[in-house]
């Protein structure tokens, strides 16, 4: 009997210490995970891509688990206003344009009734693999957003040229508005590269917010100008439990991150 309630106090004291380490140390640091994808096709070995199947399998996870699919811009005036965004909230994003997304992405998100942002490389449109305008417009029309990816898919840390910088990000800005009569609010840096020079040609150029990778020294997304983002490939099912692990809003705390540069 003695043994028996041992074992309870012991019980019940892990489960305060949990409980406490919980409230006071990790929930804190929990973040609205911003999840990365590419293009969405069949046959490809890179991590750059996801196939149809397993996309659909990964957003149908998000529907049965009750999972609140914000759209990004909501995510940033959130952070602006302070708001504490309960577990189980996610953003969904992809990067350069590829003309899968509209082809492969949309018919799922637009299943379970989920928002997204696709970032254009806008140099790029209408090429073989790659959005056209007509297909972006549709997109908008039903819940998608688009933002910047520049114009030609430039690593701007890179650039010296003040002038070539200014072009691809204010450039490709630009380029949008004029497609679909709506300026994007949010850009992403290509690579996920950014230094301050950059940044701050991002921010006069008008845009809200940017994304970038696991770079810079913000893991808990405070700077809106420094969103870090989860690269989800085909390698992250649902089972065992990858595709799970980068959804707990504590990921970024377990990943190093990278110089921006």
């Amino acid at each position: 009997m003695k043994i028996l309630k041992k074992l309870l106090a012991a019980g019940i004291v892990l489960a305060v210490l949990t409980t406490a380490l919980y409230v006071f140390v990790l929930s804190p640091r929990r973040v609205v995970p911003i999840l990365m994808y590419h293009g969405i096709r069949e046959g490809e070995a890179s991590s750059m891509y996801v196939s149809p199947k397993n996309f659909d399998r990964q957003m149908m996870f998000l529907k049965k688990q009750g999972y609140s699919v914000i759209s990004l811009d909501e995510l940033v005036r959130g952070i602006e206003n302070g708001k504490g965004y309960i577990p189980r909230t996610v953003v969904i994003t992809f990067d350069d344009g590829y003309r899968d997304n509209y082809l492969s992405a949309f018919p799922v998100l637009a299943k379970y009734g989920f928002p997204a942002t696709i970032f254009l490389v806008t140099g790029y449109a209408g090429n073989e693999e790659y959005l056209t305008w007509d297909q972006v417009n549709i997109m908008r029309s039903n819940g998608i957003a688009f933002g910047s990816h520049t114009m030609n898919n430039v690593y701007l840390p890179s650039e010296t040229d003040t002038t070539l910088l200014w072009k691809e990000i204010s450039g490709s800005r630009r380029d949008i508005e004029r497609s679909t009569g709506e300026a994007p609010k949010y850009f992403a840096y290509p690579i996920g590269g950014f230094n301050s020079k950059v940044k701050a040609a991002v921010k006069m150029a008008g845009y809200k917010g940017a994304c970038t990778t696991n770079r810079g020294s913000d893991r808990y997304n405070k700077d809106v100008f420094e969103l870090n983002r989860i690269k989800i490939t085909n390698s992250d099912t649902v089972k065992p439990f990858h595709f799970r692990a980068k959804l707990s809003g504590f990921y970024n705390l377990f990943r190093k991150l990278k110089s921006p540069e």
